[in-house]
């Protein structure tokens, strides 16, 4: 019996766990395999595509097909002979067809593809949609497919995609950014590299007969919101200081034992066996950390919780097998150890401020912006001072990320330390930026405090207070679902995204080998491999990303190629296994220089500071002659509150000159000779406790002490003379 005819003239046919199209045939002609270009693949995308038209992709001189898709087809005519996209929002920008289009331009990144598409996949399946993965074409792309029965506004799907690219960095964040012309090829349709994009997994009927709804799609928003803030780190953690131990010998935090939080208590409760039980895992983890819960408290529901599954059992080749006693054991050992030193070293806003969500995706939403921005003028960034000035950007929009405010205090030594450049480099990239119109300074620097720079000059950041960041703003559309939902709070997830991105970037950018200065690689070098990764990258991108030529681009590349820290491919440039940047700068002998520089900073801060407390007390109404002032190694009067030497004996006189002129190069050796690099006196050691026979030994004898309260063998100031006991005095235990 014939199978029924699909809408569009095709039909679908299933061939063992494969979903193939086909275009309608008698029963006597076997099913086409899956992606061959033909009538079925052109009908299969009539009657998903949510508009009339299609867009085609543009073609060379030479007749061979490109990745820019600027043409423009009806379905209602014939199949076009090069690749076609169907977009995935209809003419109201509403969202009909969710796909995430997972890159592989490099034979290496197809493994990181595969990856990103199955964890899509499995979070899809978990929020109740049915996912369709297809493989792109030859190159190893993915695409990961939903279809949806009600339109979803283009803010949403934003931040859905932002969410997902930060769990599954391959992700192109253009089709579902763009309600206008983002657009994906669909199933079926042919790849300019050859083959055709080819059906791995999923039925295609559940895009033809879309169920999605935007309430699925809240709760994949929500579902990838945990995992952002909760997302396990990749790298080692080092707490700065030790942990305790409990009784079993496993790391803990101090304080009394509290409730978990509702997410950690929802996963501890979920079926993580059905899902990415690691994840799950996790998030019980850290939870039970932050409540002050002990390893024991854990352990003790391993057998029962399904939240747990992960220390239980294992995966093995999509099924998951039991663990063995000792191995759930070390398992949970070592993860818990690992959620304890990450809460206890991490900035995790776990606080019930309910304003934060909200500000938090406010400095967000424009720090995306304005990165966006930037990149779209990346020829900004790579001549003269351009390098420059994008680092100081990238860490302008840290500071404020980090303080949920768009101005943020920021001295030229802060903020060239933290972008690797000098402090005058950072200050006339600073004015450079104001006068390009990206920043503005908010205020001038005042006494000890410095400048306030505002990377919104045009004052569009809504506040805590106003109206904009209260109401939820979104296309226009009819009646739905959509009209009485509340907006899905993203903002501290988005911010946390973002500040992963910047921050790595960062890091990588503010390295010894990339200061100005032969045999330095200078700024740019360290800007374009800041934007590489350890998936091969091809030479066009890399020009794109960096916003330069290809022929400086490729000078660049070698450059680095030949210092060791990235590694040439067929497939295009990767940063090595190791990093390598350490011992490159060693090799050079340039190894050191950003420690050298901030030491010279902190001596200069500790000067200035010094001088400060100089200034204010040559400017008080009351001070005391200069030859009276208390020495290094005294003591001011106590009894005198008002004195302006209450709040200057703790860095003593500033060092002078014969002529009475400050001497600031004395003052620099006592900071760094004999001060350890502070300009305050350093205070008296503590006497530690003595054992009880030895204070019988030796007992402590009570000192005498003048009116003024000096104490014996120290000349007081005010009376002349040395101080002296006023009568007989008591033995004393020696204390601490």
């Amino acid at each position: 019996m014939k199978k029924p005819e699909e809408p569009g003239g095709f039909s679908l046919a299933s061939v063992g766990s494969e979903t193939r199209i086909a275009p309608s045939t008698p029963k006597s002609t076997p099913p086409h395999s899956v992606g061959v270009s033909g009538d079925g693949a052109w009908d299969f995308t009539r009657a998903i595509s949510p508009r009339s038209t299609v867009r085609v992709a543009a073609v060379d001189a030479y007749g061979e097909a490109l990745n820019t898709y600027t043409g423009v087809r009806r379905l209602a005519h014939a199949e076009p002979s090069a690749p076609w996209a169907v977009y995935l929002a209809g003419p109201d920008r509403m969202f009909r067809l969710l796909c995430f289009d997972l890159d592989a331009k490099t034979a290496g990144a197809a493994a990181s593809a595969a990856r990103d598409a199955d964890v899509l996949a499995g979070l899809l399946i978990d929020v109740g949609l049915s996912p369709v993965v297809c493989a792109s074409g030859l190159t190893g792309g993915r695409h990961v497919w939903a279809a949806l029965a009600e339109g979803v506004d283009a803010d949403t799907m934003s931040k859905l995609a932002h969410l997902a690219q930060h769990l599954c960095p391959s992700l192109d964040l253009s089709p579902l950014t763009n309600a206008i012309t983002g657009c994906v090829r669909p199933p079926g349709a042919p790849h300019r590299a050859g083959g055709h994009s080819t059906v791995l997994a999923g039925e295609l009927r559940d895009l033809t007969e879309p169920t999605g709804t935007v309430a699925q799609i809240r709760a994949l928003t929500e579902r990838l919101v945990r995992l952002v803030d909760d997302a396990e780190p990749a790298h080692t953690i080092d707490p700065r200081k030790p942990l305790p131990l409990d009784d079993h010998s496993r790391l803990f935090l101090p304080g009394p034992r509290r409730e978990l939080a509702a997410a950690s208590a929802a996963a501890l409760r979920e079926d993580a066996a059905s899902g990415d039980a690691s994840a799950v895992l996790w998030r019980v983890l850290i939870g039970a950390a932050a409540a002050r819960w002990r390893h024991a408290d854990v352990a003790a529901l391993v057998a029962t919780a399904p939240g747990l599954e992960h220390v239980r059992t294992e995966r093995d080749r999509g099924n998951r097998r039991p663990r063995g006693r000792v191995a759930a054991a070390r398992t949970l050992r070592r993860q818990w150890d690992k959620a304890v030193k990450f809460v206890a070293t991490s900035d995790r806003q776990i606080g019930d401020d309910p304003t934060f969500d909200r500000r938090a995706g406010a400095i967000a939403a424009h720090v995306r912006e304005l990165q966006a921005r930037a990149d779209a003028a990346a020829g900004r960034w790579t001549h003269g001072g351009g390098p420059a000035d994008r680092r100081i950007l990238d860490v302008l929009c840290i500071l404020a990320l980090q303080a949920l405010s768009g101005a943020v205090e920021a001295d030229t030594r802060r903020l060239g330390l933290l972008a690797g450049v000098g402090r005058e480099t950072a200050r006339t990239a600073l004015q450079r930026l104001a006068d390009d119109g990206w920043i503005a300074c908010a205020r001038a620097a005042d006494g000890p405090h410095g400048a306030h720079w505002t990377i919104d000059p045009r004052a569009v950041i809504p506040n805590a207070s106003s109206e904009v960041g209260h109401k939820r703003t979104r296309a226009p559309q009819g009646p739905g679902p959509q009209d009485h939902s509340p907006a899905i709070e993203t903002g501290a997830a988005e911010r946390t995204a973002l500040l992963a991105t910047l921050a790595a970037r960062t890091a990588a950018a503010a390295h010894d080998l990339f200061t100005l200065g032969r045999p330095a690689l200078g700024h740019h070098a360290g800007n374009t491999y800041a934007r590489t990764s350890s998936d091969p990258q091809a030479l066009d991108d890399l020009a794109r990303a960096v916003g330069d030529t290809r022929a400086r681009t490729a000078l660049t590349l070698d450059r680095l190629t030949s210092a060791g820290v990235l590694v040439r491919t067929r497939d295009g440039w990767r940063r090595a296994a190791a990093d390598r940047c350490r011992a490159a700068a060693v090799r050079a002998g340039i190894d050191g220089r950003l420690a050298e520089r901030a030491a010279r900073y902190s001596v200069e801060r500790e000067l200035w500071a010094w001088w400060r407390a100089e200034d204010a007390w040559m400017r008080a109404p009351r001070r005391s002659s200069s030859k009276r002032r208390p020495a290094r190694g005294q003591l001011a009067l106590v009894a005198i509150v008002d004195s302006p030497d209450a709040g200057t004996h703790a860095y003593g006189p500033h060092p002078r000159r014969p002529d009475g002129r400050l001497d600031w190069r004395e003052a620099r050796r006592i900071v760094q000779d004999e001060r350890g690099g502070v300009a305050h006196r350093p205070r008296p050691r503590r006497i530690d406790a003595a054992p009880a026979d030895a204070a019988a030994e030796t007992p402590w004898v009570d000192p005498g002490y003048c009116a003024h309260g000096m104490t014996v063998g120290v000349r007081c100031r005010y009376c002349g003379g040395p101080a002296v006991k006023e009568g007989p005095h008591l033995a004393h235990q020696r204390v601490a």
